[in-house]
């Protein structure tokens, strides 16, 4: 794995000047992930934040091939570019090794892109598929998805006497798409520099299909002050809320414990998206979330062989 010195003098393939919101997590992910490629790199980009803020006409913040693919098929995009890429391999027409990455949000990848990402996998395309993980459809409006958590404030999951917030968990797309029995599977976070670089590179170099789920904060949907990114995305991980683990050829393996496993309440009260459930009429609620994640949290432990 390179260290942060030889990192920083790779080629900067998303360029500084994009509009992305300051303290957007989604570029600080797609930044290292696309610094470990070590060989060109073509990418495909779903509609979304990522992609409106980054392609302005006639500007564009991509040192790379790039393509702007529809909010639901992403995945078929950068399988259809790999499918013409092995032809022309096979025809001589091309000699050098080319990577291919799919960036879609969790809209994109959860919802609506679902189905195509499923059948790309299945198929056994070479590709790298990131969702950048900010758990609600951001570029529309703060809305929920199936990757929002429980409780959480959105326009579609509202606070009031009736609601308090998303009444549902957030489905575990990480191990869906691990039961797609694909060569590597991993989910990672853009605070959390050396272990992002390092599932990128296996991801990249992987014979055959790879995902990264990357939890990546959007501070004006979660609530916070631009400047508190880092801190509140490492707190995911430190509450367990986030592990950070990898599946390899079906092979679980937990790649950062924390020392001290800190208490969910301390994740949700410093996001406004869930300061509501800071109230005595909603304890139970962060009780039940607590409760939720100590056990996902112990299963992962006992697939990755650490219980």
């Amino acid at each position: 794995m390179p260290t942060l010195k030889e990192l920083a003098k790779r080629p900067e393939r998303l360029t500084p000047g994009h509009r992305l919101c300051a303290g957007c997590g989604a570029p600080i992910a797609v930044r290292l992930i696309l610094a470990a490629a070590d060989k060109p790199v073509v990418a495909a980009n779903a509609t979304g934040c990522l992609e409106v803020s980054t392609t302005i006409f006639p500007y564009t913040a991509w040192n790379i091939p790039w393509i702007h693919s529809a909010f639901e098929n992403a995945a078929a995009t950068i399988a259809g570019v790999e499918s013409m890429y092995r032809a022309k391999r096979k025809r001589g027409e091309i000699e050098e090794e080319i990577y291919f990455v799919a960036f879609g949000g969790d809209g994109g990848t959860y919802d609506i892109g679902l189905q195509a990402l499923s059948g790309a996998l299945e198929r056994g395309h070479r590709f790298l598929y990131v969702c950048y993980n900010n758990e609600a459809y951001m570029n529309t409006g703060i809305q929920r998805s199936s990757a929002t958590p429980l409780g959480a404030w959105t326009t579609t999951s509202p606070v009031g006497r009736v609601l308090p917030g998303k009444t549902q968990w957030r489905k575990n797309l990480t191990e869906i798409v691990a039961a797609h029995g694909i060569p590597y599977v991993a989910q990672s976070v853009a605070s959390n520099w050396r272990d992002l670089v390092a599932k990128a590179e296996k991801a990249f170099r992987t014979d055959g299909p790879s995902f990264i789920n990357v939890l990546a904060s959007c501070n004006r949907g979660w609530r916070h002050e631009p400047s508190e990114t880092l801190k509140i995305m490492q707190l995911a991980v430190d509450c367990c809320v986030w592990p950070l683990y990898e599946v390899e050829n079906g092979v679980y393996r937990l790649t950062y414990k924390p020392k001290e496993k800190k208490p969910v309440e301390e994740w949700l009260r410093v996001q406004g998206r869930f300061r509501h459930l800071l109230a005595p009429e909603n304890r139970h609620l962060v009780e039940a979330f607590q409760r939720y994640i100590d056990e996902e949290w112990e299963r992962l432990l006992k697939r990755c062989g650490e219980a």
